[in-house]
């Protein structure tokens, strides 16, 4: 495994894997969504959201292993259209959750979960989590500053070598996402059955997304 490892050149494998738990462990946009979904819409929803998250980082993975990443992040106009696009997609979402549960409300219609203003079709669920992930400019700094660090420079294939640390971080994280979404799913089980409560869940998802818009919205572009 090590004159493998070295081979391809990566290096401090475990020092790589220690640092992605204890990425997964500490707070962040994608954990912060993927908990949102959970609590308003139960752990399916939340795991379907974490697998569109997950597909995500795949296609950061490839666009950083062949050198796209560096380059969108150097530009300060595609960084921008990044940046406002993926704050914009946010707030979209959170303001069209909270428009719907108005107006149910409007309407007397308390329904519940299984009647929720937000579609819980899985394609759509993927859909938004792969969005979400991908229009984030905060993941693209993450993979430039992050993967290199990994990957020796006198690398014979440094793309490939890019490309398995990054099958390893999406297996990780994926792992992480899905328990959290358990978690956090299985414990709103029984209020997300009231209607009144299950309402005010969603508004809090409305919410959580446009707060998560307004935060991608301010991030810097590195000098």
């Amino acid at each position: 495994m090590t004159e493998v490892t070295l081979h391809l050149g990566i290096i401090d494998v475990g020092l790589f894997v220690t640092a992605v738990i204890l990425l997964c462990v500490t707070p962040g946009p994608d954990t912060a969504y993927i908990v949102s979904r959970s609590l308003a819409q139960g752990p399916r929803a939340g795991a379907l959201s974490a697998l569109g998250i997950s597909l995500g980082c795949c296609l950061h993975c490839l666009l950083c292993a062949f050198g796209v990443t560096a380059l969108l992040a150097a530009s300060p106009s595609a960084f921008a259209i990044i940046k406002f696009a993926g704050a914009l997609y946010l707030i979209f979402l959170g303001a069209r959750i909270l428009w719907a549960a108005r107006r149910l409300v409007q309407q007397g219609a308390l329904s519940p979960v299984a009647e929720a203003p937000i579609a819980r079709r899985g394609g759509a669920l993927i859909v938004q989590g792969f969005l979400t992930n991908v229009a984030n400019p905060k993941v693209i700094l993450f993979f430039i500053a992050f993967f290199p660090q990994f990957v020796a420079t006198d690398s014979p294939s440094k793309p490939v070598s890019l490309l398995i640390l990054g099958a390893l971080f999406v297996v990780i994280i994926t792992l992480y996402n899905v328990l959290m979404a358990w978690l956090a799913g299985s414990i709103t089980a029984r209020i997300r059955a009231i209607p009144r409560f299950s309402l005010w869940l969603e508004r809090g998802l409305g919410a959580a997304f446009i707060a998560l818009g307004l935060r991608i919205a301010l991030i810097r572009q590195p000098l």
